[in-house]
């Protein structure tokens, strides 16, 4: 704890960096953190690398469901490239302040990647539904210029919103403490740092919460609902199978993200902890990554049979 109270609070006039808590209330465990990190980081790399080679390279994955698949792992290696090199310095230098720029940066990126995942997860759930529900139409539904307006619409729709969205929080007056709890600027932690009355800066949040994610969330469900009702009227429990196979690892990584991101952010403020907090956001951030590769390549029969083509 030492780490902690050396760290220096500043008051309204002179608010110009903050102090990523991080880690520092367990400074003998700092080298030994940065090694896992790493090692997970790497994990992430190497995992999601391998998945995009593999959907280029070999001609049986070149269908709309392994585009959107790479063009999702892309994203997951930009979304942990937003926190884990941060803190990856952080725990190596023991230096741990970053500037207000810096830290509206990374929640800028942070926030626009994050709404990107959401509705490219919900791409992800139409190209399942036209798949199973309307097999007939799926060539002519999603063909190649259609997926990748859906991709591109993805990324670029909350651009502007999530720029915007950060620069209102950021003009906010930063009084007290400029000490963060988290690894990363989060938003919720930013605002506990603001001067004055937050209310509408919150509520616009909310807004855009509902925008990016509660109706990729209800888009997502209602797919499934009509994917769930058509395999179950398939006749033979093997095509029942079949069919359900080809949707199950998105629907493992739909729940591991949204259900992960509603605990961290949706938990009455009653329950909240800086260390319930810490391995909430290390998890939503950092441990869903992690599982997302190996979801989609050991749950994936195509994927496995190219990996082995492509390992000599």
């Amino acid at each position: 704890m030492e780490h902690q109270k050396h760290l220096p609070e500043v008051n309204l006039t002179s608010v110009m960096e903050f102090f990523l808590l991080g880690f520092s209330d367990i400074p003998h465990l700092q080298m030994f953190l940065f090694g896992i990190f790493l090692f997970v980081y790497v994990i992430i790399l190497m995992g999601n690398g391998i998945i995009i080679l593999i959907t280029r390279v070999d001609k049986t994955l070149q269908t709309p469901m392994y585009f959107f698949l790479s063009s999702f792992s892309f994203l997951e290696i930009c979304y942990v490239s937003v926190t884990i090199p941060k803190m990856l310095t952080n725990l190596w230098t023991q230096k741990r302040n970053i500037s207000l720029f810096e830290c509206a940066t990374q929640t800028c990126f942070f926030l626009i990647l994050g709404g990107t995942e959401c509705l490219l997860l919900a791409v992800m759930a139409y190209d399942r539904y036209v798949a199973i529900c309307n097999p007939l139409h799926y060539p002519l539904v999603m063909n190649r210029r259609v997926c990748i307006q859906l991709v591109t619409g993805s990324w670029i729709t909350g651009i502007p919103v999530q720029i915007g969205q950060t620069y209102q929080i950021f003009s906010l007056p930063f009084c007290g403490s400029n000490q963060i709890n988290l690894f990363f600027c989060d938003m919720p932690q930013i605002f506990k740092l603001a001067c004055g009355d937050t209310f509408v800066n919150e509520m616009s949040v909310y807004i855009v919460v509902v925008l990016f994610v509660m109706v990729p969330f209800l888009l997502i469900i209602g797919s499934y609902a009509k994917i769930i009702s058509t395999i179950l009227k398939l006749p033979s429990a093997t095509s029942r199978a079949k069919a359900f196979s080809t949707c199950s690892s998105h629907l493992m990584v739909v729940t591991l993200f949204f259900g992960s991101g509603i605990i961290t952010y949706f938990q009455p403020k009653s329950k909240h902890s800086s260390e319930k907090d810490r391995f909430l956001s290390l998890f939503y951030t950092v441990g869903v990554p992690v599982f997302n590769p190996m979801i989609y390549t050991l749950r994936n029969k195509d994927v496995m049979v190219a990996l082995r083509k492509l390992l000599p």
